[in-house]
């Protein structure tokens, strides 16, 4: 896996660890698992299209 094997995996979570304390760790990782779960959401979502007619955005528009 690119050219990481476990002793260097070990050291970054060592460092890691180090850095955050392991307080923060669970918030980190839950963070990161909504970030990639909204990304796989929004890749797998078709785009919308605005049909709405040039003539009605207009008039919305003005509309405060």
């Amino acid at each position: 896996m690119f050219g990481i094997g476990m002793p260097e995996l070990l050291v970054i979570l060592v460092i890691i660890l180090i850095i955050f304390g392991a307080g923060k760790l669970p918030e980190i990782g839950s963070a990161l698992g909504r970030g990639i779960k909204n990304f796989k959401k929004a890749t797998r979502e078709p785009n919308e299209i605005d049909v709405t007619p040039t003539d009605e955005k207009k008039t919305e528009e003005k509309k405060p």
